[in-house]
């Protein structure tokens, strides 16, 4: 029996890695009005859904999406959440488990 996992893919600058859009809306929170904010780093998430035997199996398939596909394992990290479960004979299994990791380069 097979279930779909519905996964976010959440890319963002290494740390360390130039930012220029991140500093780009850093420089213009003054002109809104906006104080305490810093650090702001801009990437971007994909969300997929994935039909596997089970968890595992399904966040192997997004892992290697995200290392190899998705992102540029020299400049991006990734983070891998579970946003839902859903099989035949149940609605909504799981959500909320991440992981994450910086890829290493190839």
């Amino acid at each position: 029996m097979s279930a779909e996992f519905r996964f976010a893919v959440n890319v963002l600058p290494k740390p360390g890695i130039l930012d220029p859009q991140g500093r780009a809306v850093e420089g213009s929170l003054s002109h809104l009005g906006v104080e305490g904010v810093s650090a702001v780093r801009v990437g971007r998430r994909v969300e997929l859904t994935v039909s596997a035997a089970d968890e595992a199996a399904a966040r192997a398939i997004v892992e290697r999406l995200a290392a190899e596909l998705l992102s540029n394992p020299l400049i991006e990290a990734f983070a891998v959440e579970l946003l839902a479960a859903t099989s035949s004979t149940t609605s909504t299994i799981a959500a909320g488990s991440t992981t994450s990791r910086e890829p290493v380069g190839r």
